[in-house]
Order: structure tokens, then sequence, then C-alpha cells
């Protein structure tokens, strides 16, 4: 994952194999995925350990700030 993120151009240390874990997770949550999907995907053991690495998504959604972005 490192190696990518560097030979992108980016800084290695802003990313990491979490990264794609929570963001798999957070957009499968938000287009209606099951947690029982979910996890079978992510190999989570529970909906507890699953919800930490759900992120929130609609973080802009009816957000004043979310109509500039």
């Amino acid at each position: 994952m490192k190696k990518r993120v560097g030979a992108a151009g980016l800084d290695p240390a802003a990313f990491s194999g979490h990264s794609l874990r929570a963001g798999l997770a957070t957009s499968a949550a938000m287009a209606g995925a099951s947690t029982y999907k979910i996890r079978a995907q992510t190999g989570h053991k529970s909906d507890a350990m699953l919800a930490r690495y759900v992120r929130d998504g609609d973080m802009f959604t009816d957000n004043a700030a979310g109509v500039v972005l």
C-alpha cells in the first residue's frame, strides 16, 4: 500500500491498509449493505468492531457547508 501511494507522489505516512478497510466498510454501509455482508468481506468478528471502522459518511448531508463542497 505504502509503496503504491509513494509511487503516485503522495505521502505514504498518511495511508495504510486500514484506510482501505475503513473506506470499504463506510462505503458499503452508506450503500445499505447489511453488517453481516460487510463483516463477511472485512473479516470483522462482531458488529461492535465493525462500527469502529464505519466513518461518518453523511457528515455533509443536510449541512450548510456540504453545498459548497
